[in-house]
């Protein structure tokens, strides 16, 4: 069974299965992040039904989008996603580990499961479990990919859980720079729950540590500048 709900202020509407993981405003930050430009190639690296990729569309017309997931079922949902919202995007049902890239890509946007298998009670539902992260692919598996299916200099955005920022920048080996990473702060004067992380393959630029992005205001609303993102499709500069 799936169900519709409606991001990007009702401008993108997306099948969700009823009992899967479902859709969170991570997927609009990371498309919010990824600096493509019309006529460059994107690919959505675990895409899901398509939400990260979508929503980079959506905001960034003329994009070339491709997208890999290992549910057979999400992709056909990701296929039927942009198909009603007038979207051209190629997905194909690949385990990561197993995908080789008949291109390099200008971009490589990225939502990887937060938790690694056995990290904590996985949920009953396969689908979930699998995004959520129970399986046996590990973190830098996913950069690993990520960095073949790029051009030189073509840029990495993905978004995570910011006590796993060592992990990311470990990940990177010698083969990413111009690193720049963007705390997301709950509320203001609260720790980062999650952080994006941009990279530009075979660069040498220093890395930069942006002041962030607050999320809610104290009455537990969006905050102004997460509300340009989240509804008014601005991207994370």
């Amino acid at each position: 069974m799936s169900k519709i709900i409606h991001v990007l202020d009702k401008r993108l509407a997306l099948e969700q299965p009823e009992n899967g993981f479902k859709t969170s405003i991570d997927a609009v930050l990371l498309a919010a992040a990824c600096k493509a430009r019309e006529g460059e190639t994107v690919l959505d690296l675990g895409c899901g039904v398509g939400s990260a990729g979508l929503c980079l569309a959506k905001r960034v017309e003329g994009i070339h989008l491709s997208g890999i997931d290992i549910q057979a079922d999400q992709i056909e949902t990701a296929k039927r996603n942009a198909l009603s919202n007038h979207i051209n995007a190629q997905y194909s049902a690949c385990d990561i580990r197993d995908y080789k890239e008949q291109e390099c890509f200008d971009h490589v946007i990225c939502n990887p499961p937060y938790m690694g298998a056995g990290a904590h009670l996985a949920s009953p539902h396969k689908s979930k479990a699998l995004a959520m992260g129970h399986a046996d692919t590990a973190l830098e598996e996913w950069l690993d990919v990520a960095c073949k299916a790029l051009k030189h200099g073509g840029s990495l955005s993905l978004i995570h859980r910011a006590d796993h920022i060592d992990h990311i920048i470990k990940g990177f080996k010698n083969r990413f720079g111009g690193v720049e990473i963007i705390p997301l702060y709950p509320k203001a004067g609260k720790e980062a729950g999650r952080v994006i992380v941009r990279a530009l393959r075979n660069s040498k630029s220093p890395a930069i540590i942006h002041s962030g992005l607050i999320l809610h205001n104290d009455e537990g609303g969006y905050s102004a500048e997460a509300e340009k993102i989240l509804r008014g499709m601005d991207a994370i500069d």
